[in-house]
């Protein structure tokens, strides 16, 4: 389908018959316009200036910021006028938070004075705040008011809302009171006051709040909208679910590179730039790369133990693995559980008291399995030598050591960096295992000094 599209379009491009390329632009889903700007990147601000200024708009709000920076370059002065002032306060803001200072003062020059001052005030919001992601386009009425006025309310200014979904009643001073959904509205008698449809059950978000925290307040409460108000509870403006599913999608993918070793990336990964894109993975490479080096030196410290018995390096590889790869399993499961919600840093006890016991039993499993592989082993071969039961319970004591430190540290170490005001993503899986290689060569040449310390002498 998309080929087809492709097609169609050169041939009108070639033909340069700008109003089959109108026509044919203006017919298509927004989608599929936005597909065909990534699938011809150097036609984008033409198909830009040449779609209706609402579906243009449309289109332009949802390109990733490389794209929507190349193309806002290429616009005639006019165009880029009015998409700017057309474009929906929060993401107008998303737009200008992504672009340098410069180019921010030149496009707000775009602007009314009204449109202006909104803008600046949502840019004085922290980056990564709710205030960032509302928009003020919203329906507010008086608890007063009867529903026939409600309606007409929203006849005259339901256009230019980002949603009329639902309502906010508004006290003095601009106080929220509550919030309803239109559908109570329109199923009630035309002469209802709203006061009587109001239930006190209202859900609200601070304007300076985080949008983590926003994301999971939309999970948790199935909502299409949602108020933000300041501190004095005055209404500031509204965030829509279309814009938290944009941020949710963006912490989920910045934590799945963080999970990975590597900083997360502000670009999609094949238009970054290759010396960005090393820059942003070499810091942590050398980082577990140091952090590696301690390896060496925990076998330096067991050199004597080493020479004494070269069997015990066999198995070196095998116990640092499965140490790294419960950590891993259990850091990652936090995460999940952390920007889920569904844990916090105050069931922190309750998460080790688990990882103890899930860590024991499946130390205990691979444990089991590393003892009977040797000693099942040493029946069809003399590799292990004489002391192979020795060697046995210096590995299976060793796995259920390894697997246990490695679920603790990796569950325990997300909710620490949370409680220190860290990112918990930072202890990304090749961090806790590089942690755990090292402390598993300790725990494993300890165990073999207690089970061989006969051999050893």
């Amino acid at each position: 389908m998309m080929e087809e599209m492709v097609e169609h379009i050169e041939l009108l491009l070639e033909q340069n018959d700008e109003q089959q390329i109108k026509d044919y632009l203006n017919n298509l889903n927004i989608s599929d316009v936005e597909e065909l700007i990534d699938e011809l990147p150097k036609h984008g601000p033409l198909f830009i200036e040449t779609l209706s200024l609402n579906r243009a708009v449309n289109v332009f709000r949802i390109l990733d910021f490389p794209t929507q920076e190349r193309i806002i370059k290429k616009l005639s002065g006019k165009r880029i006028a009015e998409i700017v002032n057309e474009l929906p306060p929060d993401d107008r803001t998303a737009f200008f938070a992504e672009l340098h200072g410069d180019a921010v003062k030149a496009l707000i020059l775009h602007l009314s004075a009204a449109d202006r001052k909104e803008a600046l005030s949502l840019l004085g919001y922290n980056e990564d705040s709710v205030g960032r992601l509302m928009t003020p386009d919203y329906i507010a009425v008086k608890k007063s008011w009867d529903v026939n006025r409600v309606l007409a309310h929203i006849r005259q200014f339901g256009k230019n809302s980002e949603t009329i979904d639902v309502i906010y009643v508004l006290g003095d001073k601009g106080v929220l009171l509550d919030d309803i959904r239109i559908r109570e509205i329109l199923l009630v008698d035309p002469d209802t006051k709203i006061s009587q449809l109001m239930d006190g059950r209202l859900i609200a978000l601070k304007a300076t709040d985080p949008q983590e925290e926003a994301i999971n307040v939309f999970r948790m409460n199935n909502r299409t909208a949602l108020p933000v108000t300041d501190n004095e509870n005055v209404l500031l403006g509204i965030v829509t679910v279309d814009d938290i599913l944009w941020i949710a999608n963006e912490e989920y993918t910045e934590d799945i590179q963080k999970i990975g070793g590597t900083e997360a990336l502000d670009e999609p990964y094949l238009d970054i730039n290759l010396f960005k894109l090393v820059k942003k993975r070499v810091g942590w490479l050398i980082i577990l790369f140091l952090g590696e080096m301690l390896t060496a030196t925990a076998m330096g410290y067991f050199q004597m133990e080493i020479e004494k018995a070269v069997v015990l390096a066999l198995f070196i590889p095998l116990i640092i693995s499965s140490g790294g790869n419960s950590g891993s399993q259990a850091s990652t499961l936090i995460i999940q559980a952390m920007a889920l919600g569904e844990v916090t840093i105050e069931d922190w006890w309750r998460v080790m008291r688990r990882e103890i016991v899930s860590g024991l039993m499946l130390g205990l499993t691979l444990g089991i399995i590393g003892f009977l592989r040797i000693v099942v082993w040493s029946h069809f071969s003399d590799v292990y030598g004489p002391h192979y039961m020795m060697i046995g319970a210096t590995v299976g004591f060793s796995l259920i050591g390894v697997v246990l430190w490695g679920s603790l540290s990796g569950s325990m170490l997300p909710l620490l960096l949370k409680r220190l005001g860290f990112d918990p993503a930072t202890s990304s899986a090749p961090f806790v295992a590089t942690l755990v290689d090292v402390t598993g060569l300790v725990i494993y040449f300890s165990m073999a000094v207690m089970f061989m310390s006969d051999v050893l002498k």
